[in-house]
């Protein structure tokens, strides 16, 4: 059974949920009181601790996590001079990494013995306006920190990464600019390949890019629209989210309200676009259940989450059903315990 937890901003809690691994059902479980608005969230590779950005409070909290129910106990809450966008660890869980939007900031904060989060940070490393995340490559050598366009650079800032420090370490280039006006947001990593994918907030696209293995620096591979032909309203694309197969790829329309789906060629990684499915408005946060037989995606506007099964073979979403949530549900997260 897989636990799955969702933030809800403006109520000051985080949901958990219970999820069947067979019908992808959720029972809500229990509500777990968070002030300061919580947003990003998480959980660390050994999945006993949560860390939750808070964005009212600016400050970075830090959860146990019960094995047997999902539950979280607070163990640690460390003061931020920013409003956190962006959540992370490192692939060792020993760094938790953040980015901060409205400060131009990238961070590094270290983990106590305890699984908390450790003050002062390691790194508060001044980018530019518009930083949106931030996570390190599978080798944990390199990070990436995406800057939207429009109120950022429309940049990807590159760095090394020190594992036994937590450093970070401008690359040679110090970041990848886009020619089009893409404004690169969120990103995920191909489980196998040395390819990175980036949702495009103003581009309304995801855009592929090799990884140097031995620099770490990026090269464009493709760009390609989560749209469908001949849409002309409003559209900025949000968060993205790999298979755990490698296989197929997902990126929420905030406008066109769907989850455009794509097909990742296995031995380029270059995208295929599948189609997308209607969700609720606003589709801000979504996210996969470990196993990818199920993808939930959060409407900010409506508050409520539905769900869609997975098609093994195609990576086809079929829809399931609509839960209620909360209010101004940020980030959602699953996993198994």
């Amino acid at each position: 059974m897989a636990h799955m937890y969702v933030s809800f901003q403006d109520d000051d809690r985080i949901a958990i949920f219970t999820q069947d691994p067979a019908t992808g059902a959720l029972s809500r479980q229990e509500d777990v009181a968070v002030e300061g608005g919580p947003g990003p969230m998480n959980l660390g590779p050994d999945k006993r601790v949560l860390h939750v950005g808070r964005r009212g409070s600016q400050q970075l909290s830090s959860f146990a996590v019960d094995p047997h129910n999902g539950g979280l106990s607070l163990i640690g809450t460390v003061p931020l001079q920013g409003e956190p966008v962006y959540v992370a660890t490192d692939r060792s869980g020993r760094y938790v990494l953040s980015a901060y939007y409205y400060q131009s900031t990238a961070a590094v904060h270290a983990v106590g013995r305890d699984g908390a989060a450790t003050f002062p940070p390691v790194e508060w490393r001044f980018t530019a306006h518009g930083a949106h995340a931030i996570l390190t490559d599978r080798s944990n050598r390199f990070a990436y920190v995406p800057h939207i366009a429009n109120r950022g650079p429309n940049a990807i800032f590159q760095f090394t990464f020190d594992e036994a420090t937590g450093r970070l370490t401008p690359n040679a280039p110090a970041h990848y600019a886009p020619e089009a006006y893409l404004g690169p947001r969120a990103l995920a990593f191909h489980p196998s390949l040395d390819v990175v994918y980036f949702s495009d907030e103003q581009g309304g696209s995801v855009s592929a890019y090799a990884i140097d293995a031995k620099s770490g620096t990026l090269a464009p591979l493709q760009t390609i629209s989560t749209l469908p032909d001949g849409f002309t309203g409003p559209n900025t694309c949000s968060q993205i989210a790999m298979h755990p197969s490698g296989r197929f790829l997902y990126a929420p329309n905030r406008g066109h309200n769907s989850v455009a789906s794509f097909a990742v060629d296995p031995a380029s990684g270059r995208l295929t676009a599948t189609g997308r499915v209607a969700t609720e408005p606003v589709p801000r946060a979504f996210n996969l259940d470990p196993r990818g037989g199920f993808l939930y995606s959060a409407g900010l506007d409506s508050g409520r989450i539905a769900s869609y099964r997975i098609d093994q073979d195609s990576g086809e979403l079929t829809p399931l059903e609509t839960y209620e949530g909360g209010n101004r549900p940020m980030w959602v997260l699953l996993a198994d315990l």
